[in-house]
């Protein structure tokens, strides 16, 4: 029997460069150890010369299928890669960001973790500037899925560039939606809630570019505005207590209102070693999660009787923000 196969999913829109196009898809494609079985391309809106000119150079040349999703007007990442799923020949599909780069074993690591039973897996990646020998930093996020759970109270517990998933568990929760730049943290709490098996790969598997304005562009009023949207949301799910929320709101607003000068630093220390020094804590006390660590309980799980604001509360994650 052929292994189950898989899509690639990668939106471009009229922001993004040429070369950093090319680069990714050539990275996720050409140069994986597992290539895709399909690759579904969004234009999500209006692009200038030399991005459609990229599009048809890549869809002409691929090795693989190539399904070009064309998006009349810019409607964001989430709705983009809803209309991408939709296109989607198969269940399983990893993602992919436009300016990023992908190592060659990342789909032979993360893939057959899907096939083998989970819905959402993420993994860790290096931060790069100016090309992929120019590390700056890394982002490794808890492995443990008691730990997942806990951690995204307060943080988003995957890479979104990272993921693969499966269409049906992300179909299952609802979709990505029209939540500007907090549609994957909506997702995954979505996805949690509705009892999806997860798990994070450590190893890094991406590169993923910071050029100039990266860390700017984690703060300002319009990410303020979709960051209060979202924890209204949390709380209304009842993934998050009202003291939570109001903590959120407080931590997580506030480093969103915060210099970039302070911002950036405090995330390089605090936020992205995070789930290191968790998968090194539990690694050290033998790899088994302490009893009633997971305290939120999916809706499906739950008893008539118990809804998400009666469970015990637990000992929360670090209150350090980022998304």
């Amino acid at each position: 029997m052929q292994p189950e196969p898989f899509t690639l999913l990668m939106t471009v829109y009229g922001g993004d460069q040429a070369d950093h196009v090319r680069d990714a898809f050539r990275s996720a494609v050409q140069l994986q150890t597992l290539r895709p079985d399909q690759v579904v391309l969004v234009q999500d809106g209006p692009l200038p010369p030399a991005l459609l000119d990229c599009l048809r150079d890549l869809v002409a040349g691929s090795p693989v299928e190539v399904e070009l999703v064309r998006l009349e007007r810019n409607r964001g990442l989430g709705p983009a890669l809803d209309a991408g799923l939709h296109a989607s020949r198969h269940d399983i599909v990893a993602r992919m960001d436009a300016d990023d780069v992908a190592m060659p074993h990342r789909f032979q690591t993360q893939v057959p973790l899907v096939r083998a039973g989970a819905d959402l897996v993420g993994a860790g990646l290096l931060e790069f500037g100016t090309d992929i020998t120019d590390v700056v930093g890394r982002r490794i996020p808890p492995s443990d899925p008691a730990d997942i759970a806990r951690y995204s109270r307060l943080h988003d517990p995957f890479n979104h560039p990272t993921v693969v998933y499966r269409r049906s568990a992300v179909a299952a929760a609802g979709g990505y939606g029209d939540l500007p730049l907090m549609e994957d943290y909506w997702l995954f709490v979505r996805m949690i809630a509705n009892g999806a098996r997860m798990v994070n790969v450590a190893e890094p598997l991406v590169y993923y570019r910071v050029g100039e304005g990266a860390y700017e562009r984690r703060g300002g009023r319009e990410l303020l505005r979709s960051e209060l949207r979202l924890q209204r949301e949390m709380l209304r799910e009842g993934f998050i207590s009202q003291p939570q929320y109001w903590r959120n709101v407080m931590v997580r607003g506030g480093y969103r209102l915060v210099p970039t000068m302070i911002r950036k630093p405090f995330y390089r220390a605090v936020v992205a070693p995070y789930g290191a020094r968790r998968n090194r804590s539990r690694d050290r006390a033998g790899g088994t999660a302490p009893a009633g660590a997971l305290s939120y309980i999916p809706r499906h799980a739950r008893r008539p009787d118990q809804t998400a604001s009666s469970l015990t509360p637990q000992p929360e994650p670090p209150t350090s923000p980022g998304s």
